[in-house]
């Protein structure tokens, strides 16, 4: 056998473990019900509860942060997530957790936020008629 042969196939078995491994990566979305059902990564998408408490001391732990949100069902749980606190997290307007249910809390591994519009409805209308 050449030596080409010999490296095109080691390629291709290289492509097929990446291709199958690529696949089991991915989380469905859930909420918290749903995920209490499974033991696979889900991905969660709600509001941050702003009257509860928000945990993180960056001198004490600072890859710990636990607040309490709302997933679009309505459903309640705390969530306990293993990194910083982002900036301007309070302000978030939807939060977007990649994890796994643990009892009753929500263990998230990622977590997305989407925060509020840099321009409000009126300064955007102000700067199209200025143009």
């Amino acid at each position: 056998m050449k030596k080409i042969h010999l490296i095109g196939m080691i390629m291709i078995g290289i492509a097929i473990y990446l291709i199958t491994t690529a696949g089991t990566e991915v989380a469905t979305y859930a909420n918290f019900e749903s995920a209490r059902q499974t033991d696979q990564p889900v991905k969660i998408v709600g509001t941050l509860v702003k009257d509860k408490a928000i945990v993180y001391d960056e001198m004490k732990d600072p890859n710990y942060l636990s607040f309490y949100m709302v997933d679009d069902n309505g459903e309640e749980r705390k969530v306990i997530l293993g990194k910083g606190k982002p900036n301007d997290f309070e302000l978030s307007e939807s939060i977007v957790l990649t994890g796994k249910m643990k009892g009753d809390d929500f263990f998230a591994s990622e977590m997305l936020l989407k925060c509020p519009s840099k321009y409000t409805d009126e300064e955007i209308q102000l700067k199209s008629q200025e143009g």
